[in-house]
């Protein structure tokens, strides 16, 4: 892809939709930049009004495999063909069944494992605490600092970040409770940060709340949202240990880090930690709406019957599509993909900490990347408009970016596993133009001051 010349966006097509689309959608409903998308395919979207765009974001995490794979085309023309919908819980039919035998043979854990699907990613994880609550008898469930597991109202309660999605909406579930993350920093011993956060969980979990009152305990191996902190192994594997002697299901959130994102299927492989329960979405469907709650079968198969369902989980479109992307990520190996596209971030960013004083921060594992952005090194302050500066700049030379972190000041590419090296150089070239902008006019105005 040919680096473009920057242009005034958004062309007419896309200026008339962003006039309707604020007359009729609701203010609630955050967006990005004004892209109304006419195709997509690979890495690349294409406007109404014609502009290209390399995709960084991939709909938040959900396109590991791309915008319009042909093979997860194909499969859902074909499902289309057959039948639309049944209901699971009505007319049983083979994808739904295909798709669960599939993720208990590729999801961590040397216990018998089953699976029950649904259509989002806060439904996964809704339902994984109900399962963990009938199970063991318990009720509280302790969730982490900067954590985000959806906005239903159970997934809203344990989340993190109030001003953004919880403020004006309680009162939310209770019996959640929040321990802090092992933030781990440059330079930071990860023995020492993992040993201090979890002496606060268990002081938490054992004079606070009382081990016998704990269900869960929910953990984005990585978090999306958050900012892209990665749980230090140790951390995870106390976690572990932890929660096997004390009879409290552990549930690994790896909606945004698993499908091979980080290197690995799954998150928690990189420190060998079996979670007991993963929430699973987003990649899973290559671009359709599907969800799981895959793990040890004693406790899945633990609600009545009619405990467990939904009108539209697992619908048979999204489960061709699911079937699909995990035969695609298995031939084409793309967890090395990740490996491959992951190191040329690592280099850029960690490059980019030296070069410029507003970033502050490099991190992430394999293609699951970000930076941090800052006022200037000195103070450290959240860099809030200078992130949106950035974004602002980069869609004008035809680049999709997402933010993350309390702050919005995070930078994280989440773009699609397939995409080349030459495009994903590209669109760093355009990233890096825009933070050395930014970045040279806030030299200036500090000079100006």
């Amino acid at each position: 892809m040919v680096l473009q010349q920057r242009s005034s966006r958004p062309g007419p097509q896309c200026q008339s939709y962003l006039e309707q689309r604020n007359a009729y959608v609701a203010r609630g409903v955050a967006n990005g930049p004004p892209i109304f998308a006419k195709s997509a395919s690979g890495a690349v979207v294409i406007d109404l009004d014609g502009y290209e765009y390399l995709d960084f974001a991939g709909g938040i995490g959900t396109l590991n495999v791309g915008h319009s794979h042909p093979e997860v085309i194909k499969a859902v023309k074909a499902q289309a063909d057959a039948y639309l919908h049944t209901c699971f819980n009505i007319v049983m039919y083979p994808g739904y069944i295909d798709l669960c035998r599939e993720l208990s043979q590729i999801v961590p854990g040397d216990w018998e494992k089953k699976t029950m699907l649904q259509s989002s990613g806060a439904e996964a994880v809704e339902n994984a605490i109900k399962i963990a609550r009938r199970a063991t008898g318990r009720s509280a469930v302790i969730a982490f600092e900067n954590a985000f597991h959806g906005r239903t109202y159970m997934a809203l309660a344990l989340t993190a970040k109030a001003p953004a999605y919880k403020t004006g909406f309680g009162p939310l579930a209770g019996e959640v409770y929040r321990a802090p993350f092992p933030v781990m920093r440059d330079g930071d011993d990860p023995t020492q940060v993992s040993d201090d956060a979890f002496a606060e969980f268990r002081r938490l979990v054992e004079t606070e709340i009382g081990c016998d009152s704990v269900a869960a305990v929910i953990i984005e191996p990585i978090q999306g949202e958050g900012g892209f902190y990665a749980a230090p192994r140790e951390f995870l594997q106390a976690m572990r240990a932890y929660c096997t002697e004390k009879r409290i299901v552990m549930i690994a959130d790896e909606i945004q880090s698993g499908f091979c994102r980080t290197g690995e299927w799954f998150a928690t492989q990189h420190s060998g930690v079996q979670a007991d329960l993963y929430t699973l979405a987003k990649s899973m469907g290559g671009g359709m709406p599907i969800a799981a709650v895959v793990g040890r079968a004693d406790l899945i198969d633990a609600p009545d019957v009619g405990g467990l369902g939904g009108t539209y989980a697992g619908n048979p479109l999204s489960c061709a599509a699911a079937l699909a992307t995990i035969r695609i990520m298995n031939r084409d190996d793309y967890p090395e993909k990740a490996h491959v596209l992951g190191a040329i971030l690592k280099n850029r960013f960690e490059r980019w900490t030296k070069d410029f004083s507003i970033v502050r921060e490099a991190r992430g594992v394999g293609a699951m990347r970000a930076v941090e952005i800052v006022e200037n090194n000195a103070t450290q302050e959240p860099g809030t408009a200078l992130t949106a500066e950035i974004v602002a700049r980069a869609y004008q030379d035809g680049l999709i970016l997402v933010k993350a972190g309390f702050y919005g000041n995070v930078l994280r590419f989440l773009g699609p596993l397939c995409m080349s090296v030459e495009q994903l150089e590209t669109g760093l070239d355009i990233l890096e133009n825009a933070i050395a902008h930014v970045s040279n006019q806030t030299q200036k105005e500090e000079v100006a001051v």
